[in-house]
Protein backbone atom coordinates (compact mmCIF):
# COMPACT_ATOMS: atom_id res chain seq x y z
CA UNK A 1 0.00 0.00 0.00
CA UNK A 2 2.54 2.40 1.31
CA UNK A 3 4.68 1.37 -2.81
CA UNK A 4 1.45 2.15 -4.48
CA UNK A 5 0.69 5.69 -2.40
CA UNK A 6 4.50 6.92 -3.41
CA UNK A 7 3.66 6.33 -7.18
CA UNK A 8 0.14 7.95 -6.87
CA UNK A 9 1.73 11.15 -5.86
CA UNK A 10 4.49 10.68 -8.19
CA UNK A 11 2.24 10.32 -10.86
CA UNK A 12 -0.20 13.25 -9.97
CA UNK A 13 3.47 15.61 -9.39
CA UNK A 14 4.35 14.55 -12.31
CA UNK A 15 0.82 15.15 -14.22
CA UNK A 16 1.04 19.21 -12.57
CA UNK A 17 4.24 19.67 -13.88
CA UNK A 18 3.53 18.93 -17.74
CA UNK A 19 0.27 20.86 -17.37
CA UNK A 20 2.25 23.91 -15.84
CA UNK A 21 5.21 23.14 -18.53
CA UNK A 22 2.57 23.48 -21.18
CA UNK A 23 0.58 26.48 -19.82
CA UNK A 24 3.98 28.47 -19.65
CA UNK A 25 5.05 31.10 -22.48
CA UNK A 26 8.30 33.13 -22.19
CA UNK A 27 7.84 36.49 -23.30
CA UNK A 28 8.44 36.81 -27.12
CA UNK A 29 7.72 39.44 -30.05
CA UNK A 30 3.80 39.63 -29.89
CA UNK A 31 2.58 37.63 -32.82
CA UNK A 32 3.13 39.35 -35.83
CA UNK A 33 5.79 41.78 -34.38
CA UNK A 34 3.09 44.06 -33.56
CA UNK A 35 4.12 46.60 -31.14
CA UNK A 36 2.66 47.23 -27.79
CA UNK A 37 1.99 50.70 -26.80
CA UNK A 38 0.67 53.21 -24.38
CA UNK A 39 -0.14 56.70 -24.79
CA UNK A 40 -1.22 59.10 -21.70
CA UNK A 41 -2.51 62.21 -21.70
CA UNK A 42 -3.77 64.69 -19.59
CA UNK A 43 -6.79 66.93 -20.41
CA UNK A 44 -7.69 69.49 -16.95
CA UNK A 45 -6.89 67.05 -14.28
CA UNK A 46 -8.15 63.71 -16.26
CA UNK A 47 -6.23 61.44 -17.59
CA UNK A 48 -6.44 59.28 -20.60
CA UNK A 49 -4.92 56.46 -21.11
CA UNK A 50 -4.82 54.57 -24.60
CA UNK A 51 -3.33 50.42 -24.42
CA UNK A 52 -3.16 49.76 -27.99
CA UNK A 53 -1.09 47.16 -30.24
CA UNK A 54 0.66 48.81 -33.47
CA UNK A 55 0.38 46.59 -36.71
CA UNK A 56 2.87 47.96 -39.87
CA UNK A 57 1.35 48.62 -43.09
CA UNK A 58 4.19 46.07 -44.70
CA UNK A 59 4.14 46.99 -48.04
CA UNK A 60 0.07 46.78 -48.42
CA UNK A 61 -0.39 50.20 -49.54
CA UNK A 62 -3.84 50.60 -50.73
CA UNK A 63 -4.74 47.79 -49.44
CA UNK A 64 -5.23 48.12 -45.79
CA UNK A 65 -8.50 50.38 -45.64
CA UNK A 66 -11.26 48.56 -47.20
CA UNK A 67 -9.49 45.21 -47.29
CA UNK A 68 -7.35 44.44 -43.98
CA UNK A 69 -9.49 46.36 -41.91
CA UNK A 70 -13.24 45.82 -43.84
CA UNK A 71 -15.87 48.15 -44.27
CA UNK A 72 -18.62 47.71 -41.78
CA UNK A 73 -18.75 44.06 -39.70
CA UNK A 74 -16.22 41.13 -40.51
CA UNK A 75 -18.16 38.18 -40.19
CA UNK A 76 -15.65 36.43 -37.75
CA UNK A 77 -16.88 36.47 -34.08
CA UNK A 78 -17.16 33.07 -31.71
CA UNK A 79 -19.14 34.88 -29.07
CA UNK A 80 -22.07 36.09 -29.25
CA UNK A 81 -22.23 37.63 -32.37
CA UNK A 82 -20.72 36.26 -35.44
CA UNK A 83 -20.69 40.33 -37.37
CA UNK A 84 -18.03 42.12 -35.11
CA UNK A 85 -16.27 45.55 -35.25
CA UNK A 86 -12.41 46.19 -36.05
CA UNK A 87 -10.14 46.23 -33.07
CA UNK A 88 -9.02 48.98 -33.45
CA UNK A 89 -5.54 48.29 -33.53
CA UNK A 90 -3.65 44.47 -33.53
CA UNK A 91 -3.63 41.24 -30.98
CA UNK A 92 -5.86 41.88 -27.94
CA UNK A 93 -8.65 44.77 -27.74
CA UNK A 94 -7.21 48.20 -27.72
CA UNK A 95 -8.48 50.04 -24.34
CA UNK A 96 -9.32 53.71 -23.84
CA UNK A 97 -9.44 54.23 -20.07
CA UNK A 98 -10.86 58.19 -18.32
CA UNK A 99 -10.05 58.97 -15.00
CA UNK A 100 -12.87 61.39 -14.82
CA UNK A 101 -16.64 61.95 -16.41
CA UNK A 102 -15.77 63.48 -20.27
CA UNK A 103 -17.55 63.76 -23.03
CA UNK A 104 -16.67 62.30 -26.41
CA UNK A 105 -18.30 63.77 -29.65
CA UNK A 106 -20.76 66.16 -27.37
CA UNK A 107 -21.74 62.37 -25.51
CA UNK A 108 -21.07 61.93 -22.29
CA UNK A 109 -19.15 58.83 -21.36
CA UNK A 110 -18.73 57.85 -17.70
CA UNK A 111 -14.93 57.23 -16.40
CA UNK A 112 -13.70 53.88 -16.29
CA UNK A 113 -11.78 51.56 -18.76
CA UNK A 114 -13.44 50.73 -22.00
CA UNK A 115 -12.68 48.08 -24.88
CA UNK A 116 -12.47 50.27 -28.23
CA UNK A 117 -13.89 49.19 -31.60
CA UNK A 118 -13.92 50.76 -35.17
CA UNK A 119 -16.43 50.12 -37.55
CA UNK A 120 -14.95 51.75 -40.65
CA UNK A 121 -16.39 53.38 -43.71
CA UNK A 122 -14.49 55.45 -46.23
CA UNK A 123 -17.42 58.12 -45.64
CA UNK A 124 -18.21 57.61 -41.44
CA UNK A 125 -16.70 55.38 -39.39
CA UNK A 126 -18.11 54.81 -35.72
CA UNK A 127 -16.25 54.46 -32.81
CA UNK A 128 -17.51 51.64 -30.12
CA UNK A 129 -16.54 52.07 -26.32
CA UNK A 130 -17.28 48.79 -24.79
CA UNK A 131 -18.07 47.71 -21.10
CA UNK A 132 -15.76 44.70 -22.14
CA UNK A 133 -12.28 45.59 -21.70
CA UNK A 134 -10.25 42.13 -21.27
CA UNK A 135 -11.34 40.15 -24.21
CA UNK A 136 -8.85 39.32 -26.88
CA UNK A 137 -9.68 41.39 -29.93
CA UNK A 138 -13.15 42.03 -31.04
CA UNK A 139 -13.58 38.09 -32.05
CA UNK A 140 -15.95 37.89 -28.46
CA UNK A 141 -17.30 41.38 -29.06
CA UNK A 142 -20.92 41.46 -27.74
CA UNK A 143 -22.91 44.85 -28.87
CA UNK A 144 -25.21 44.51 -25.57
CA UNK A 145 -22.03 45.45 -23.63
CA UNK A 146 -21.65 48.34 -25.83
CA UNK A 147 -21.45 51.99 -23.59
CA UNK A 148 -21.52 54.42 -26.29
CA UNK A 149 -20.95 54.33 -29.55
CA UNK A 150 -20.51 57.88 -31.75
CA UNK A 151 -19.61 58.77 -35.31
CA UNK A 152 -16.93 60.59 -36.79
CA UNK A 153 -15.40 61.39 -40.41
CA UNK A 154 -12.38 59.99 -41.45
CA UNK A 155 -9.47 62.06 -42.73
CA UNK A 156 -7.26 61.19 -45.37
CA UNK A 157 -3.40 62.35 -44.52
CA UNK A 158 -0.73 63.12 -47.10
CA UNK A 159 2.13 61.62 -45.16
CA UNK A 160 2.06 57.81 -44.64
CA UNK A 161 2.49 56.24 -41.20
CA UNK A 162 4.06 53.09 -41.08
CA UNK A 163 2.51 51.52 -38.25
CA UNK A 164 -0.41 52.17 -36.49
CA UNK A 165 -0.79 55.16 -33.58
CA UNK A 166 -2.86 57.06 -31.33
CA UNK A 167 -2.41 60.80 -31.19
CA UNK A 168 -3.50 63.61 -28.89
CA UNK A 169 -3.74 67.04 -30.80
CA UNK A 170 -5.41 70.50 -30.66
CA UNK A 171 -4.48 70.52 -27.05
CA UNK A 172 -6.70 72.89 -24.97
CA UNK A 173 -7.39 73.33 -21.51
CA UNK A 174 -10.99 71.61 -21.73
CA UNK A 175 -10.73 69.48 -24.33
CA UNK A 176 -8.36 67.59 -27.04
CA UNK A 177 -8.84 65.48 -29.98
CA UNK A 178 -7.18 61.92 -30.20
CA UNK A 179 -6.61 60.35 -33.47
CA UNK A 180 -6.05 56.59 -34.86
CA UNK A 181 -3.86 57.37 -38.04
CA UNK A 182 -2.22 54.82 -40.06
CA UNK A 183 -1.30 54.42 -43.66
CA UNK A 184 -2.47 57.20 -45.14
CA UNK A 185 -5.87 58.04 -43.00
CA UNK A 186 -6.83 59.21 -39.90
CA UNK A 187 -9.79 58.69 -37.53
CA UNK A 188 -9.95 61.60 -34.99
CA UNK A 189 -12.59 61.97 -32.14
CA UNK A 190 -12.79 65.20 -29.72
CA UNK A 191 -12.91 64.23 -26.12
CA UNK A 192 -14.01 67.27 -23.62
CA UNK A 193 -13.78 67.12 -19.92
CA UNK A 194 -15.44 69.73 -17.38
CA UNK A 195 -11.92 70.78 -15.86
CA UNK A 196 -13.70 73.43 -13.40
CA UNK A 197 -15.85 70.41 -12.40
CA UNK A 198 -13.30 67.65 -11.69
CA UNK A 199 -10.95 70.63 -9.98
CA UNK A 200 -13.04 71.37 -7.52
CA UNK A 201 -14.20 67.71 -6.65
CA UNK A 202 -10.52 66.98 -6.39
CA UNK A 203 -10.09 69.69 -4.02
CA UNK A 204 -12.62 68.82 -1.96
CA UNK A 205 -11.04 64.82 -1.84
CA UNK A 206 -7.60 66.22 -1.10
CA UNK A 207 -8.50 68.46 1.19
CA UNK A 208 -9.74 65.48 3.37
CA UNK A 209 -6.64 63.87 3.55
CA UNK A 210 -3.46 64.68 5.02
CA UNK A 211 -3.00 67.53 2.59
CA UNK A 212 -5.81 68.92 4.29
CA UNK A 213 -3.81 69.60 7.15
CA UNK A 214 -1.47 72.58 5.60
CA UNK A 215 -2.56 76.08 5.95
CA UNK A 216 -1.08 76.37 2.03
CA UNK A 217 -3.80 73.83 0.46
CA UNK A 218 -6.89 75.75 1.58
CA UNK A 219 -5.61 78.67 0.34
CA UNK A 220 -4.78 77.25 -2.93
CA UNK A 221 -8.26 75.83 -3.17
CA UNK A 222 -9.70 79.44 -2.51
CA UNK A 223 -7.52 81.42 -4.80
CA UNK A 224 -8.59 79.00 -7.74
CA UNK A 225 -12.45 80.18 -7.03
CA UNK A 226 -11.20 83.54 -6.39
CA UNK A 227 -9.55 83.07 -10.29
CA UNK A 228 -12.25 81.46 -11.68
CA UNK A 229 -15.19 83.56 -10.32
CA UNK A 230 -16.60 79.90 -9.02
CA UNK A 231 -18.24 78.12 -6.23
CA UNK A 232 -17.65 80.92 -4.12
CA UNK A 233 -18.83 79.92 -1.21
CA UNK A 234 -17.05 77.12 -0.71
CA UNK A 235 -14.06 79.02 -1.51
CA UNK A 236 -15.16 82.00 1.10
CA UNK A 237 -14.87 78.45 3.80
CA UNK A 238 -11.50 77.34 2.50
CA UNK A 239 -10.06 80.94 2.74
CA UNK A 240 -11.58 81.75 6.13
CA UNK A 241 -9.97 78.30 7.29
CA UNK A 242 -6.58 80.15 7.13
CA UNK A 243 -7.35 83.96 7.32
CA UNK A 244 -9.60 83.36 10.30
CA UNK A 245 -6.95 81.71 12.89
CA UNK A 246 -4.30 83.63 14.39
CA UNK A 247 -2.03 81.13 13.89
CA UNK A 248 -1.87 80.69 10.42
CA UNK A 249 -3.38 84.11 8.99
CA UNK A 250 -1.51 85.21 6.19
CA UNK A 251 -1.06 87.74 3.16
CA UNK A 252 -2.28 84.98 0.91
CA UNK A 253 -4.99 83.36 2.65
CA UNK A 254 -6.22 86.86 4.18
CA UNK A 255 -5.61 88.41 0.22
CA UNK A 256 -7.85 85.63 -1.11
CA UNK A 257 -10.91 85.81 1.29
CA UNK A 258 -11.14 89.60 -0.17
CA UNK A 259 -11.17 88.60 -3.44
CA UNK A 260 -14.04 85.93 -2.96
CA UNK A 261 -15.81 88.84 -0.69
CA UNK A 262 -15.36 91.40 -3.65
CA UNK A 263 -16.67 88.93 -6.04
CA UNK A 264 -19.74 88.88 -4.19
CA UNK A 265 -20.23 92.44 -3.42
CA UNK A 266 -19.41 92.72 0.13
CA UNK A 267 -16.42 95.12 -0.86
CA UNK A 268 -16.62 97.25 2.39
CA UNK A 269 -15.15 93.64 3.79
CA UNK A 270 -13.29 92.83 1.33
CA UNK A 271 -11.35 96.07 2.01
CA UNK A 272 -11.08 96.09 5.66
CA UNK A 273 -9.34 92.53 5.26
CA UNK A 274 -7.06 93.51 2.29
CA UNK A 275 -5.44 96.53 4.71
CA UNK A 276 -4.67 93.92 7.28
CA UNK A 277 -3.36 91.26 4.58
CA UNK A 278 -1.29 94.50 3.10
CA UNK A 279 0.31 94.90 6.11
CA UNK A 280 1.79 91.32 6.71
CA UNK A 281 2.93 91.10 2.84
CA UNK A 282 6.14 91.30 2.16
CA UNK A 283 7.33 92.92 -1.04
CA UNK A 284 6.67 90.12 -3.33
CA UNK A 285 3.85 88.85 -2.43
CA UNK A 286 2.33 92.45 -2.86
CA UNK A 287 3.75 92.71 -6.31
CA UNK A 288 2.34 89.29 -7.18
CA UNK A 289 -1.20 90.20 -6.16
CA UNK A 290 -0.96 93.45 -8.04
CA UNK A 291 -0.04 91.58 -11.23
CA UNK A 292 -2.74 89.26 -10.06
CA UNK A 293 -5.07 92.24 -9.79
CA UNK A 294 -4.13 93.41 -13.69
CA UNK A 295 -5.28 89.65 -15.03
CA UNK A 296 -8.62 90.36 -13.73
CA UNK A 297 -8.99 93.74 -15.17
CA UNK A 298 -8.93 95.85 -12.36
CA UNK A 299 -6.16 98.69 -13.09
CA UNK A 300 -6.95 101.25 -10.39
CA UNK A 301 -7.10 98.68 -7.50
CA UNK A 302 -3.66 97.22 -9.01
CA UNK A 303 -1.84 100.74 -8.98
CA UNK A 304 -3.04 101.44 -5.74
CA UNK A 305 -1.46 97.87 -4.81
CA UNK A 306 1.69 99.07 -6.58
CA UNK A 307 1.70 102.27 -4.72
CA UNK A 308 1.41 100.41 -1.26
CA UNK A 309 4.34 98.50 -2.23
CA UNK A 310 6.50 100.92 -3.13
CA UNK A 311 6.20 103.36 -0.31
CA UNK A 312 7.19 100.28 1.49
CA UNK A 313 10.05 99.57 -0.28
CA UNK A 314 11.37 102.52 -2.20
CA UNK A 315 13.89 102.58 -5.27
CA UNK A 316 14.23 98.77 -5.79
CA UNK A 317 13.90 97.26 -9.25
CA UNK A 318 10.94 95.20 -8.31
CA UNK A 319 8.55 97.83 -6.97
CA UNK A 320 9.29 100.82 -9.80
CA UNK A 321 8.35 98.23 -12.60
CA UNK A 322 5.35 97.62 -10.60
CA UNK A 323 4.66 101.00 -10.88
CA UNK A 324 5.69 100.97 -14.26
CA UNK A 325 3.18 98.34 -14.89
CA UNK A 326 0.53 100.18 -12.74
CA UNK A 327 0.32 103.29 -14.69
CA UNK A 328 1.02 101.29 -18.10
CA UNK A 329 -2.44 99.70 -17.09
CA UNK A 330 -4.08 103.05 -16.58
CA UNK A 331 -2.99 104.87 -19.60
CA UNK A 332 -0.08 106.69 -18.37
CA UNK A 333 2.54 106.10 -20.39
CA UNK A 334 4.26 108.71 -19.47
CA UNK A 335 4.90 107.92 -15.58
CA UNK A 336 5.09 104.10 -16.50
CA UNK A 337 8.42 105.21 -18.81
CA UNK A 338 9.70 107.38 -15.85
CA UNK A 339 9.32 104.16 -13.20
CA UNK A 340 10.82 101.62 -15.85
CA UNK A 341 13.92 103.63 -16.76
CA UNK A 342 14.32 103.87 -12.77
CA UNK A 343 13.93 100.30 -12.54
CA UNK A 344 17.09 99.28 -15.81
CA UNK A 345 20.32 100.42 -14.28
CA UNK A 346 19.06 97.99 -10.59
CA UNK A 347 17.83 94.92 -13.00
CA UNK A 348 20.12 91.72 -13.43
CA UNK A 349 20.74 90.83 -16.70
CA UNK A 350 17.20 88.56 -17.41
CA UNK A 351 14.98 91.62 -15.97
CA UNK A 352 17.04 94.27 -18.49
CA UNK A 353 16.14 92.25 -20.78
CA UNK A 354 12.94 92.20 -19.99
CA UNK A 355 12.54 95.58 -19.61
CA UNK A 356 14.55 96.63 -22.69
CA UNK A 357 11.63 94.85 -24.67
CA UNK A 358 9.03 96.88 -22.58
CA UNK A 359 10.34 100.62 -23.13
CA UNK A 360 9.95 101.02 -26.67
CA UNK A 361 6.25 99.15 -26.27
CA UNK A 362 5.55 102.05 -23.92
CA UNK A 363 7.72 104.83 -25.95
CA UNK A 364 4.85 104.01 -28.59
CA UNK A 365 1.89 104.61 -26.31
CA UNK A 366 0.83 101.17 -25.87
CA UNK A 367 0.66 98.97 -22.81
CA UNK A 368 3.20 96.77 -21.10
CA UNK A 369 1.15 94.35 -19.52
Amino acid sequence: MKKAHRIGLLAAALHFFCLSFANAQLTTLPDGGNKKASVTERIGITDITLNYNRPGVKGREGKVWGQLVPVGYAEIGTGATKSVPWRAGANENTTIEFTSDVMVEGQPLAAGKYGFFILYDPSECTLIFSRNSTSWGSFTYDPKEDVLQVKVKPVPMNNEVERLKYEFMDEKENSATIALEWEKLSIPFKVEVDYVKTQLESFRRELRSDKGFTAQSYIQAAQFCAQRNVDLNEGLTWASQVADNPATANFPGLSAKADILALQGNTTRADSIMKIAMAMGNMQEIHLYARQLLVEKRPKEALEAFKYNYDKHPNVMMTNVGLARGYSANGDYKKALDYLKKAQPMADNLNKDNIARMIPVLEQGKDIN
